[in-house]
């Protein structure tokens, strides 16, 4: 019989392997996304048009027995279209809530950041509490509930930046960046008579999702690397060049991360390696640099960042591998 960790990893392998057939040369952004999920996440996937970000969250979607949702963010969207609306029954002398696209395990929330921000902030509650709120009454999402987003570069053409409260919900942000050569030759050959998205199924259960995520959750942390993820954690709050340093949330999400990271590696207890894999899909967007550490060609700072968070990781001191098992 098998243990329950090498169980985990092939049920995370066998959705791998299904977001592989359709998502080319990605395997890391694939992992990510599968991470955010089985850590009841959100995920932020931020790129240039066609590089994959919609593939990548409909494959995900595809590939798990739940229901599905997609929400295309437009300027002329409103929040009541996200999380619904109280509408007058004439028959009953009644309202009757009318649930929004909100209302499924996986949202996928396409180009969110050409919506305005009061439409964005209607996602706020949900991501947070999984609930919404309506006329004082309150509605509960289902479980599990996974917003997966996408958003273009900052600098392109009618682009709304997400406030630090909103970003602050994304358990993680990724970018897809330019398949190699190789799997772009093989996308054109693959899709050459039809898209393969089309012949997606499901490969695990809903049911076997939920047990997923709570093995993940029952994933062993020890003390030391908890100390170890709280010193990261806590550096970012008073380095130098930071306005904004990353919230407790962050350090609650990065150790729940890491857990489903170990998890799909076939472990039951995290290593200080996990940690270290996630700072930057975890941290970075949560942080504001100062003004002095943008440049022309890093004006949203985000490789500014990035040095900062391994300058960070250079001088928290690292626990020794054998005091970390259970």
């Amino acid at each position: 019989m098998s243990s329950p960790a090498a169980e985990f990893s092939t049920l995370g392998g066998r959705i791998l392997d299904n977001i592989g057939a359709v998502l080319d040369g990605k395997p890391e952004a694939a992992r990510m996304a599968l991470i955010a999920l089985l850590a009841e996440g959100h995920l932020l996937i931020e790129d240039v048009p066609g590089v994959g970000k919609t593939v990548l969250a409909r494959a995900l979607a595809a590939s798990v027995e739940c229901s599905v949702r997609r929400i295309q963010f437009t300027p002329d969207l409103l929040p009541s279209d996200i999380t619904g609306v109280s509408v007058f029954n004439r028959a009953e002398g009644s309202f009757e809530f009318q649930p929004g696209a909100i209302f499924a395990h996986l949202v996928i929330a396409d180009e969110i950041n050409r919506s305005s921000p009061k439409t964005q902030s209607a996602l706020l509650e949900a991501m947070e509490e999984r609930q919404v709120t309506i006329d004082g009454q309150t509605h509960p999402l289902p479980r599990p509930f996974t917003v997966v987003a996408t958003q273009n570069p900052l600098d392109m053409e009618g682009t709304h930046a997400l406030p630090e409260a909103q970003r602050d919900r994304f358990m993680m942000r990724i970018a897809m960046g330019y398949p190699d050569a190789e799997a772009e030759r093989e996308m054109l050959a693959r899709r050459e008579s039809h898209n393969p998205l089309d012949t997606l199924r499901p490969v695990i259960s809903r049911a076997e999702l939920s047990e997923l995520i709570t093995r993940g959750r029952n994933i062993y942390v020890s003390p030391l690397v908890e100390r170890y993820a709280v010193a990261l954690v806590r550096a970012t709050r008073t380095h130098p060049d930071l306005r904004l340093g990353a919230s407790p949330r962050a350090t609650l999400q990065l150790v729940r991360a890491a857990k489903v990271h170990a998890g799909l590696d076939g472990r039951e207890f995290i290593l200080p390696d996990d940690i270290v894999a996630l700072l930057v899909p975890v941290l970075a967007h949560r942080l504001v640099p100062l003004p002095r550490v943008l440049t022309e060609q890093d004006p949203s700072g985000a490789r500014a960042i990035t040095e900062i968070l391994r300058s960070i990781l250079a001088t928290v001191a690292v626990p020794r591998a054998g005091s970390v098992r259970p």
